[in-house]
């Protein structure tokens, strides 16, 4: 069976944003042309950041599918680390504050930037 690699922006058990790769199973279609079983969404919404665009540390609202359309974008974690993705490129985003917990800009969430010289178009779909 086919799959498909979905990147996944979480909150792990410390409170912390951490990235982990899973798939989806490709299991409808035909061998040409394998889908998923359709996914139940909440609506959608376009972005544009301009160059120089960059976020404070912040938790997704709502678990949500990011596309990049155009231009760069990098997300960072508090660990130090970051990811980079470009056009055709997506992560789901599900790194949301844990329930009953503060927001603290020094644990939670994760930054975001736009990165190079054309500004980022954005599509989000919420999960």
């Amino acid at each position: 069976m086919s799959t498909f690699k979905k990147v996944v922006l979480y909150t792990a058990g410390d409170g912390r944003a951490r990235f982990r790769d899973d798939t989806l199973e490709l299991s409808e279609g035909k061998p040409q042309s394998m889908l998923s079983p359709l996914q139940a969404t909440g609506g959608y919404q376009l972005r544009r950041s301009p160059v120089g665009f960059r976020s404070d540390f912040h938790c997704t609202g709502e678990p949500q599918w990011v596309f990049i359309l155009s231009g760069r974008m990098e997300i960072g974690l508090q660990d130090g680390s970051s990811r980079i993705f470009e056009p055709g490129q997506h992560f789901f985003s599900a790194d949301t504050l844990p329930q009953g917990a503060t927001f603290d800009p020094d644990v939670h969430g994760h930054w975001s930037r736009q990165v190079g010289a054309d500004p980022l178009e954005t599509l989000f779909v919420r999960g």
